[in-house]
């Protein structure tokens, strides 16, 4: 059971492994961009290229007898996009094997990648789990974790996550008779709500590096963003600045950009785009769109 690009890994490694996948749920097909075609999953599409039976009710819960029939040792779910009842969960064996994008209990939810990242997090991983009916509270099997670059963005990391996340599961299910479950610490939990666009606002009485945290996570979807004359104004590439500059000020030096934020400390702004343009480098930028200095951003 899954549903965006993050699973395909999965299930071409459960294929590949020799493992027989019986069948395989994603969701409905969803109208997407200006002309509202409906679009296929990504996981749709892999399943369709290995041949394999596929299945997309509106709602699983009302699936119980149609994957009872099925028989199967155990059920894998990434990112599927919609809550396993305690019904279904009781069916496999071996139960429901959750790939979740995070070092559990650590960002429980829809969006662990993007939160662990805006919350400044400097290592992450993924965490294999037996589902139960809470949101990612299940018992514990397997974790890899890897470190996050200073750079790095959620686009770049979720590769990464998902490859591994894959081999991950692999192992799980070769050591799934033996691995000792563990039970998660519910005092250490946090939680990765799913992503809203307000989400994505500035709040600049946040420093600096809070910000840029943001910026980081918050790919490709909300965007970091805030007001410019009236317009909607996406931040897509910063660093952190030692110039000083009054709060919530804009600041031009030689074709750079600064914004003062929380805490005295400074932003440059590297890559940005205006509504209705293109993202583009700052130095383009004002060539095109001509600053006075202390403007300010809303």
């Amino acid at each position: 059971m899954g549903t965006p690009q993050f699973a395909v890994p999965t299930l071409k490694n459960l294929v590949n492994a020799g493992h027989e996948v019986v069948a395989v749920y994603t969701q409905p097909d969803r109208p997407k961009g200006r002309g509202q075609q409906l679009a296929l999953s990504p996981v749709k599409e892999e399943a369709a290229r290995l041949g394999l039976p596929v299945h997309q009710p509106l709602r699983v819960r009302h699936q119980v007898e149609e994957l009872r029939a099925f028989g199967a040792d155990v059920m894998v779910v990434v990112g599927y996009g919609q809550i396993i009842p305690q019904a279904i969960i009781d069916l496999p064996k071996h139960g429901i094997i959750n790939v979740h994008a995070s070092l559990l209990p650590k960002y429980r939810g829809a969006a662990p990648i993007q939160w662990a990242l805006a919350r400044g997090e400097t290592v992450t991983g993924v965490t294999t789990m037996r589902i139960n009916a809470g949101l990612d509270t299940g018992d514990m099997l397997l974790k890899w974790q890897t470190t996050i670059g200073p750079e790095e963005t959620a686009i770049d990391i979720s590769p990464r996550l998902a490859e591994n996340g894959a081999a991950l599961l692999i192992e799980t299910l070769d050591k799934i008779e033996s691995i000792q479950s563990i039970r998660q610490n519910d005092a250490d939990a946090t939680l990765a709500p799913i992503l809203k666009k307000e989400d994505g606002l500035i709040d600049f009485s946040m420093d600096a590096t809070e910000i840029l945290n943001r910026v980081r996570g918050f790919q490709p979807w909300p965007g970091v963003y805030t007001q410019l004359r009236g317009q909607r104004f996406h931040v897509w590439k910063g660093a952190v600045a030692s110039v000083a500059v009054p709060h919530g000020q804009l600041h031009l030096k030689q074709k750079r950009l600064y914004i003062g934020c929380g805490s005295g400390s400074t932003l440059e702004l590297l890559e940005v785009q205006l509504e209705g343009r293109k993202r583009m480098p700052v130095p383009v930028f004002l060539n095109g769109f001509p600053l006075s200095e202390n403007e300010s951003l809303s």
